[in-house]
């Protein structure tokens, strides 16, 4: 076993024997209060979800940060299971970047695990001059023992899809990871994959078009992401650029953990899409689309037509399930990708949405449902917003659920996330036939915390998960 081997580095030799490791205990979020009206710092909140703890599902310990509205939103980590082989490297500190003030904060999680406290920050300057780079978002740590970040912008806030190199000792700002010249026009998500000499990125929009919320006319202008770059790992430059049909907004981006496999899936936020990527016989990289969901026609909504929004997406560790959230429509689901070119509907469920009944939105017409779904009520807590960042245990049999997702669009999108703050979920996952099953007996209520409501992001279980380990 990986775990008894003795001069093993991180995490685990192999996707199939991650899902072997120990159950998760407790978890680490972001916590957010920019746009929110509470003058706070954000913070970083760890959650217990061990079941035989009395503190099951509390928020046990809480870091803030130094400074105002920094909006932290995912996480990474100094090292990882790409590091696996190494045995001087371990996984004791949490890379917390910060998406607006372009701040980045090295949380040390090793010492006292369950009361994380602050070892490092980066200012925004070290990235603005070093790198003409800003607004951070995806951090990945890489067999070299350095932590790769990706960016939305320059120190402007215009739109730069570049990628920042951190030492992963000393965390110091090394440079670009790209070659100068050769950032990607917009940037947002990445995964790479040495084995192929590949890396793939994604693009939302630039800083300066996003930060205060979403106008449908920066659409029409073509201000926000439609492709996927397809990077050369070794020349650290474009190979491919991806335009994908019904591929607006593509976000999260996972490669199969298999790091054998030559394909992996974006999803497509605005366009509410699945598409896969994928290595030709020609050798080159192609994308398909493989899941649509349809909107819905609707009265009393910003637009005549609600999509469904997919927001976060995640492959399990097995590459048997894909699992993606729309945030809009209120529901996570659950697909069999054992044929990754058909992906099977296996699971869905309802958690919230705009179109839950006695809302304000009216559904007119739907391709999929025959009436509106209940609004979610847990613990007698009425769950305001839909179902947003997930993480699913490393045995693949719970996934975990926050409801925010960026500040500023939870503030024109779902109002009552600001007034009440969002929350944490468990669903159960039936891993043998398909199927998600609410746990009822599992909410974090963070419109209870002690400065006021707050806004819950990305989760990361301490020995790493399903979205930030990557195998070579």
């Amino acid at each position: 076993m990986a775990t008894k081997c003795g001069k093993c580095g991180p995490g685990y030799p192999t996707p199939l024997e991650a899902m072997k490791g120990p159950r998760e205990e407790i978890v680490y979020l972001p916590c957010i209060y920019r746009n929110t009206g509470i003058e706070a710092p954000d913070y970083l909140a760890t959650v217990d979800v061990d079941p035989k703890s009395p503190q099951y599902s509390q928020v046990i310990h809480r870091l803030p940060m130094p400074y105002l509205k920094d909006e932290l939103h995912h996480s990474g980590w100094n090292t990882c299971s790409s590091c696996f082989g190494d045995s001087t490297k371990s996984r004791n500190k949490l890379i917390l970047p910060s998406f607006i003030s372009s701040r980045l904060y090295v949380v040390d999680v090793g010492s006292e695990p369950r009361a994380p406290k602050l070892h490092k920050v980066i200012e925004p300057s070290e990235f603005h001059t070093k790198c003409n780079l800003g607004n951070l978002h995806t951090s990945h740590c890489l067999a070299s023992g350095e932590v790769m970040i990706s960016t939305l912008g320059d120190a402007q806030g215009n739109a730069k899809g570049g990628f920042v190199l951190l030492d992963g000792e000393t965390f110091e700002v090394k440079g670009t990871w790209e070659k100068p010249g050769s950032e990607a026009p917009m940037g947002y998500d990445f995964w790479y994959q040495p084995r192929h000499n590949v890396m793939v990125s994604t693009e939302w929009a630039a800083p300066n078009v996003l930060k205060d919320g979403f106008n449908p006319a920066d659409v029409e202008a073509g201000l926000y992401g439609s492709s996927i770059n397809v990077w050369d790992w070794q020349r650290r430059e474009i190979i491919q650029t991806l335009q994908m049909k019904d591929g607006l907004i593509p976000l999260e981006v996972r490669f199969l953990h298999d790091p054998a496999a030559t394909q992996g899936f974006v999803g497509c936020a605005l366009s509410s899409s699945i598409q896969r990527f994928y290595k030709n016989e020609g050798g080159t990289w192609s994308v398909e689309k493989v899941i649509q969901v349809p909107s819905k026609k609707v009265k009393g909504w910003l637009l005549p037509e609600m999509p469904g929004l997919i927001t976060d997406i995640l492959v399990s560790l097995d590459d048997r399930f894909l699992y993606f959230s729309n945030w809009l429509h209120g529901d996570i689901r659950q697909y069999d990708i054992s044929n990754p070119q058909k992906p099977r509907l296996a699971g869905q469920i309802f958690l919230g949405g705009s179109i839950v009944k006695g809302g304000p939105v009216q559904v007119l017409e739907d391709q999929e449902l025959k009436c509106q779904p209940e609004p979610l009520v847990v613990k007698g807590k009425r769950v305001p917003g839909g179902p947003q960042m997930i993480q699913l245990s490393l045995d693949g049999k719970r996934l975990y659920v926050t409801s925010s997702l960026y500040s500023a669009w939870d503030k024109q999108f779902y109002p009552d996330l600001i007034r009440e703050g969002s929350v944490m979920l468990q669903i159960d996952v039936d891993t043998a036939n398909g199927g998600l099953k609410l746990n009822p007996n599992f909410l974090v209520d963070f419109g209870k915390e002690p400065l006021g409501p707050a806004l819950a992001h990305e989760l990361r279980y301490p020995g790493g998960d399903c979205s930030s380990d990557i195998w070579i």
